[in-house]
């Protein structure tokens, strides 16, 4: 009998992010041998015991927008399974990956994967940070090391409060 207090069915948490083209879904369900997967234009239904207690997970997600089933994927790794949803219509960025606006405590933004919908395809992330420091005054030569150049030669040899001898313990 399954009462109010039952926890044997649980839903794991869900990070997404996306792109124009694609949403990106880690669902953390560990030790999943064979979980039933259904993926279809409108909603992604998942289910499977795993875990050291074997309990029984269950994720349906009804999308904000249709997806394009023949270019999705995923994977079953042994932490967690991965997916790869296409898109039906590349463009804007979805408002929300559900298709009704409430807020489920399983469901997170997975900040590592995420991409501003501005930003483009080649963030140049090495040259903005160099740009950046070069602006506040400082910056990177070459090899990926600060500029030290501005350090004067005599500062080396003036001792450092850490330098000085430390009593004897008794």
């Amino acid at each position: 009998m399954a009462g109010k207090g039952d926890t044997s069915i649980v839903h794991p948490p869900v990070l997404w992010a996306q792109r124009n083209d694609v949403v990106f879904l880690t669902v953390d369900m560990q030790d999943m041998k064979r979980p039933d997967i259904k993926l279809e234009e409108t909603r992604l239904s998942l289910k499977g015991k795993g875990g050291q207690e074997g309990k029984e997970y269950v994720v349906d997600i009804e999308f904000f927008k249709e997806i394009n089933i023949q270019n999705s994927r995923y994977a079953v790794r042994p932490r967690n399974i991965e997916f790869t949803i296409s898109k039906k219509e590349p463009g804007p960025y979805w408002d929300r990956l559900l298709k009704v606006k409430q807020k489920v405590h399983w469901l997170k933004t997975d900040f590592q994967k995420w991409k501003d919908e501005d930003d483009s395809d080649d963030d140049g992330g090495d040259r903005n940070l160099e740009d950046m420091m070069a602006q506040m005054g400082g910056g990177f030569d070459g090899d990926g090391l600060p500029d030290m150049d501005d350090i004067a030669p005599d500062d080396e040899d003036k001792p450092d409060s850490d330098d000085e001898e430390l009593p004897d313990l008794e």
